[in-house]
C-alpha cells in the first residue's frame, strides 16, 4: 500500500474512533472465579483478543484455548473461523471430532480458508461486522506485514460496533503494537487424571500479557471442562495426567550409560 494511502487510512480510522466512540459492551465469564476476578468480571464481548502460542509447537494449545473461549462467548450462535492455509500445513487441519470434544459443535462452525495473511484480515474484519455471529476466530500465520497497528484497529472497531468477540490466534510470531484489549500467551499443561486413571481434561498454562483493566503479568493453570463448558483453576496442584510407576534404573546408572559401558 502506498505511503499516502496508508496515512489516509490512519486518519480515517482515527476519525472513526473519535466520531463513533465505540464502547465495549458486556462481558462473558470464563467460568474460573480466579480468572474472572482478575478480569473484573470476565472478557469483553465487543473487543479484539490476541492469543499467542508460546512456541510454534504450542499452536494446538493456543487454538484449543481460543476455541474454549469461543464456546463460552458464543452461546450456541454460529461461529466463523478464518484460517490461513499455511497454518494447516504447519499445525494440522481443523478436526471436527476434536472440536466436538471441546464443546463446539461443527454444525455451528463456518470455516473460511484464506490464502495469506491479508486475506485472513479482510475476511475476519468482514465477519466481525455481522452481529448475529456468536464469535469470530482468525488465524494468520507468522507476522504478515499487513497486520500492523492500523489493521488491528480496524478489527477492534468492527468487533466493538457489532459486539461480536474477535479472537486472533498467533503462532510463529512475537507480540507487537496492536489494538487488542487483552493479549495472552498459552502453552500446554499437564492435565489431572480423572477417576480410574482416565485421561484428564485439556489443560493450559496461560499468561495475561496485556489487559487494559490492569491484570497483566499474571499466570494461571487452567483446565477445560467440556461437559460444563467452563474453565477451572488448577492452582499449584500440578498433578501429571496418568502418572504411574517408573521403571527402575538398572544397577550402575541409566540404561544408556549401562549400554555404553557394555559396548566398551
Amino acid at each position: 500500500m502506498p505511503k499516502a494511502d496508508l496515512e489516509a487510512l490512519r486518519r480515517e480510522v482515527s476519525r472513526l474512533e473519535r466520531g463513533s466512540s465505540p464502547i465495549v459492551s458486556g462481558r462473558f465469564s470464563t467460568g474460573s472465579a480466579e480468572l474472572d476476578k482478575a478480569l473484573q468480571g470476565g472478557l469483553n464481548h465487543g473487543a479484539l483478543h490476541e492469543i499467542f502460542a508460546a512456541a510454534t509447537a504450542d499452536e494446538p494449545s493456543a487454538s484449543g484455548f481460543a476455541v474454549a473461549l469461543v464456546v463460552r462467548a458464543s452461546e450456541e450462535r454460529p461461529v466463523v473461523w478464518v484460517r490461513q492455509d499455511f497454518a494447516g500445513v504447519e499445525a494440522g487441519e481443523v478436526y471436527a471430532p476434536g472440536l466436538a470434544e471441546l464443546g463446539l459443535s461443527p454444525d455451528r462452525l463456518i470455516l473460511v480458508r484464506a490464502r495469506d495473511g491479508p486475506a485472513v484480515l479482510r475476511a475476519g474484519e468482514e465477519a466481525s461486522r455481522c452481529p448475529p455471529l456468536g464469535a469470530v476466530l482468525i488465524e494468520p500465520w507468522g507476522a504478515p506485514k499487513a497486520l500492523d497497528l492500523v489493521a488491528s484497529r480496524r478489527l477492534a472497531l468492527a468487533a466493538a460496533r457489532s459486539n461480536v468477540p474477535l479472537f486472533m490466534v498467533r503462532a510463529g510470531a512475537q507480540p507487537a503494537s496492536s489494538a487488542a484489549l487483552t493479549r495472552w500467551r498459552v502453552r500446554s499443561a499437564l492435565s489431572v487424571a480423572l477417576d480410574a486413571e482416565a485421561p484428564g481434561r485439556p489443560a493450559f498454562e496461560v499468561e495475561l500479557l496485556r489487559d487494559r483493566a490492569g491484570a497483566a503479568g499474571r499466570k494461571w493453570t487452567l483446565e477445560w471442562d467440556r461437559d460444563q463448558r467452563t474453565f477451572r483453576h488448577l492452582g499449584d496442584r500440578g498433578v501429571p495426567a496418568l502418572s504411574g510407576g517408573m521403571v527402575s534404573l538398572p544397577p550402575g546408572g541409566s540404561p544408556d550409560e549401562v549400554g555404553e559401558r557394555r559396548a566398551v
